[in-house]
């Protein structure tokens, strides 16, 4: 079995070690993802960056995480559904449309709703949605921007929850409590 090391800021490879000591300093841990991904420094270095670009999308806070985490529920990927989860409660999404979300249902909230529907059917898809998705999507009050704010959203998802899927990355303590298995997913369906 081919397993992946969880490294951390001292046992990274030295060109991952700044960005892993930079992460403990401003969340104060490592999330388990960045141990796994540190393995290639290029790649988390890809993805701490494209996370901070996506931060400065035109999407608020409560958008970014809804987006990522019905991208996550989507692909199956347990460790991300926990840690969009804790997000989405920190960025003030209600209980009942994380819950929702976790689910892999649409929320009743009608523009977090659209957003969450548009962002799986783009994962689902891999971007070949049709104009009547694209039309539902700008008519719950979105932008064109938005909608390749959630390709990049996509592509940042892309990025962990391959990663985690292949690496079999642990859960964080911190992250228990968001605790998420896909088979949540399918007993909804």
């Amino acid at each position: 079995m081919v397993d992946f090391t969880l490294y951390d800021a001292r046992s990274a490879p030295a060109a991952a070690r700044p960005a892993l000591e930079k992460v403990a300093k401003n969340m104060g841990f490592v999330p388990n993802l960045f141990g796994k991904m540190a393995e290639a420094p290029a790649a988390l270095e890809g993805y701490l960056t494209l996370s901070q670009i996506y931060g400065r999308s035109s999407l608020n806070a409560q958008d970014q995480q809804v987006a990522l985490l019905a991208i996550s529920v989507e692909n199956g990927c347990e460790f991300c559904v926990a840690a969009h989860s804790a997000g989405a409660k920190s960025a003030g999404v209600g209980p009942e449309i994380v819950a929702a979300l976790r689910r892999g249902e649409t929320p009743a909230h009608t523009p977090l709703g659209a957003l969450a529907e548009f962002a799986r059917t783009v994962a689902r898809k891999r971007g070949l949605v049709g104009q009547d998705t694209l039309q539902r999507f700008i008519d719950a009050g979105y932008t064109r921007q938005n909608v390749l704010e959630v390709v990049l959203a996509t592509a940042l998802k892309t990025l962990s929850n391959y990663t985690n899927h292949i690496a079999r990355t642990p859960l964080n303590r911190e992250l228990e409590s968001e605790r998420w298995q896909a088979s949540e997913k399918e007993a909804a369906s």
